[in-house]
């Protein structure tokens, strides 16, 4: 009997998710707990995994497209078997189901990064391209579609060939190639060298929800990044005596990140209009600090939150950070912790960075960027001392936000960070 491969809920808050790409084609066989499909949510993508021996059936809904949860995306069962419905409508559920996650066989629910060669991407080919493709030994990934969704058409095979044929005719005979423009020998023979160094991947998964986001951002927002060096001399004299003071609790390791993310607290509870959201021409003002922490990840980076951290102490935030983090990193964290931050903190001091213009992540207003701590020659009255300086990038949503009070807001986190006696009290 077929078995639907319906699209999961990864989360109490997911409503849809998105193909990102079927490893496995129609017609194809499968093993039990063997991948089928890499679907995503947001920023999370995971694998779903054959319920039973089989075969691929049917596949119901495309790459890149993206479809209710609990819906039908495709069908698994035995060679020669019915797909059964295929009008990839929602199955009826009792009250008692609706109240539960959609039952499919996806293992252990494991976020990962899916990173796939061209070879194991499907390609949307019209039969006659495939055909005459396979006749003229023009290899499809190295063509970019014309036609909808990136299908690759007859007339997109035909003109490779043209491409492949001209490039083997000496440069000098100057011979065009009549299409709908003019291509001159010189012209394809350039093209195809340029095409043997080049490895042509769609944007899918997380790099999508990235790129869409980033590119929203600078669009709706009126972005304004401003800069500030904060002397953290004393700072990291502090955190050695604490480290060592907090020795018998190993789980306790200070980092200047946790001083960052308690000095920031405090001063988004003194200036409340940081904290806020820009939402459908109104500003949300929140009493409560929501606090983003951006972690890098080898395929993009995502954004766990940490709720009500203005009621947190310095260890419980450094216990929080080291947590999410970790779970960021091995891919555990669900939709719920990337949800609902009111400002975000980011970090490339890990790789030198100085000063940068870290991006929006809307609807916030603010997101402070931080970077590298560097031995600085200052002078203290007098006399010129190396003083550990770090430098701190603030950029706000102009149209909530003007200069006067984001550089206040900005002051009150270095006043914090070059007096941090005051984030302990």
């Amino acid at each position: 009997m077929a078995v639907e491969i319906f699209m999961p809920k990864l989360g109490m808050s997911m409503k849809e998710g998105t193909v990102v790409e079927w490893l496995k084609k129609k017609g194809d066989k499968v093993k039990k707990g063997e991948s089928v499909v890499v679907i995503s949510s947001d920023k999370i993508e995971t694998d779903i995994e054959a319920p039973q021996d089989g075969v691929l059936l049917e596949i119901l809904v495309e790459q890149d497209e993206t479809v209710e949860v609990g819906k039908v995306i495709g069908y698994i069962g035995q060679e020669g078997e019915e797909a059964g419905d295929q009008s990839n409508e929602a199955p009826q559920e009792t009250p008692q189901q609706a109240m539960q996650e959609v039952a499919v066989s996806v293992g252990t629910i494991e976020p990962k990064a899916i990173l796939r060669q061209t070879s194991r991407h499907m390609l949307r080919v019209s039969p006659a391209a495939r055909k005459l493709a396979r006749e003229a030994g023009i290899d499809l990934s190295n063509i970019k579609g014309s036609g909808p969704k990136g299908r690759i058409t007859k007339a997109d095979v035909e003109k490779a060939i043209q491409l492949k044929q001209a490039s083997l005719q000496p440069v000098s005979e100057k011979q065009t190639i009549e299409e709908t423009g003019q291509i001159t020998i010189a012209e394809t023979s350039q093209i195809t060298t340029e095409q043997k160094g080049v490895t042509v991947k769609p944007v899918t998964g997380m790099r999508k929800v990235i790129a869409t986001r980033m590119f929203a951002s600078l669009q709706q927002t009126a972005q304004l990044t401003i800069h500030m060096k904060a002397d953290v001399t004393e700072l990291l004299e502090l955190q050695k005596k604490l480290r060592e003071e907090l020795q018998d609790e190993p789980d306790i390791k200070l980092t200047i990140t946790d001083f960052i993310a308690r000095a920031t607290v405090l001063a988004l509870c003194a200036h409340k209009q940081m904290n806020s959201l820009y939402q459908n021409g109104n500003i949300h003002t929140y009493d409560s600090v929501h606090l983003g922490i951006a972690v890098a990840l080898e395929n993009g980076l995502v954004v766990p939150v940490i709720p009500y951290a203005e009621k947190l102490s310095l260890k419980e935030i450094s216990k929080k950070i080291k947590e999410l983090s970790v779970r960021a990193r091995e891919g555990k964290l669900s939709s719920e912790e990337m949800k609902g931050s009111t400002f975000t903190i980011t970090s490339l001091g890990a790789y030198g960075v100085e000063f940068f213009t870290p991006v929006l992540n809307p609807p916030e207003v603010g997101i402070l960027g931080v970077g590298t701590v560097t031995d600085t020659p200052v002078f203290v009255g007098d006399a010129i001392q190396k003083r550990k300086i770090l430098p701190l990038s603030l950029t706000f949503d102009h149209q909530v936000i003007d200069g006067a009070p984001a550089s206040q807001f900005l002051t009150t986190i270095k006043n914090y960070l070059e007096k941090p006696y005051k984030m302990l009290l």
